[in-house]
């Protein structure tokens, strides 16, 4: 079990977000074009004043339930993706709460958007990039056909590599998920977390998911 982050500072949150502007300035991306997503789904209610006073704007929650409680507990304040593994009964209850649901993957899914979703409803679709047994994500192949079903506003892909010690494993993965991107026209990559975005960031991420690595003094 993972314990909650408590304690944060402002300071030291505002120091790591510089430090991964910069980090990303270095591979030659503007860093205004790389979204950094703050994932708050160790991060207590209570502590995300912290957050926006150091600068953040953008957060991703993984449970429902969380984040339809983060939100209204400021709201106005923050941005608000969901990044969890999407139950197709949950799609109602976060959709009034989120910029982007990013991680549809399945049929269930997309009826439920089609009944709750509108107009301005804009969503990614998770891509199993990797072809990885028993993890989230639809599979390349069906991507154009799934595409053609979905009733809401597909804007980018997202996609989570397998684990790996080292980040450059990942590269192929998301260089891939780029290149369905810009196969079906879809603006949006959300790809790389704390250990790979850097990577990430190199093979075109418009959308980073950090977490410690934003929170802890001197975190890399």
């Amino acid at each position: 079990m993972v314990d909650l982050i408590t304690g944060l500072r402002d300071d030291e949150v505002r120091a790591n977000l510089d430090r991964v502007r910069a980090e990303i300035a270095g591979t030659g991306r503007d860093p205004g074009e790389v979204q950094i997503l703050a994932a708050v789904k160790y991060v207590p209610v209570e502590e995300l004043g912290v957050l926006a006073e150091a600068g953040l704007e953008l957060l991703g929650e993984n449970r429902a339930q969380d984040l339809v409680a983060k939100a209204e507990a400021y709201p106005g304040v923050f941005t608000w993706d969901f990044i969890g593994h999407l139950q197709s009964r949950k799609v109602r209850q976060v959709l009034p709460h989120v910029r982007y649901i990013e991680t549809v993957a399945s049929d269930s899914a997309l009826e439920q958007l089609g009944r709750h979703g509108g107009p301005s409803t804009e969503i990614l679709v998770e891509v199993n990039v990797a072809g990885e047994g028993g993890k989230s994500g639809i599979a390349p192949a069906e991507l154009p056909a799934f595409l053609e079903r979905c009733p809401v506003r597909v804007v980018g892909l997202m996609t989570m590599p397998p684990l790996a010690a080292h980040p450059e494993a990942s590269r192929r993965y998301f260089a891939a998920l780029s290149e369905l991107a810009a196969e079906y026209g879809l603006a949006h990559l959300s790809m790389g977390t704390s250990q790979d975005y850097l990577v990430a960031v190199q093979e075109g991420a418009t959308i980073i998911r950090l977490g410690t690595g934003l929170y802890r003094p001197g975190a890399s």
